[in-house]
């Protein structure tokens, strides 16, 4: 069964299909800024857990984030933990770069 993802700007949330049905097997929800992106939720229908869903709006959503040239915030507990997993993806990651102090 094939994963395939699609940038529903519109709606600000990447989607998942399997093998071109219409139902939306899972989204993952982002803010976007003119340079960073924030990945704030993240779910997958019960029905499809399990089966690559949730990977797939990750690898493709931060694949363009980096084509895009944006940083990424992973709000999301799945998104955050993903990436700690797949560490060439770290590099997209949003650093502060405040200087304030207490």
């Amino acid at each position: 069964m094939t994963v395939h993802i699609t940038n529903a700007s519109e709606a600000r949330r990447y989607e998942a299909r399997l093998d071109g049905q219409d139902e939306v097997a899972g989204f993952a929800e982002y803010i976007l800024t003119s340079e960073l992106i924030a990945f704030v939720h993240t779910e997958v229908s019960p029905a499809h857990e399990g089966k690559g869903v949730g990977s797939a709006l990750v690898r493709t959503s931060l694949d363009a984030a980096r084509k895009s040239g944006l940083r990424v915030l992973a709000t999301c507990p799945f998104y955050a933990a993903w990436i700690e997993r797949h560490p060439e993806y770290a590099d997209l990651l949003y650093q502060s770069r405040s200087q304030v102090t207490d």
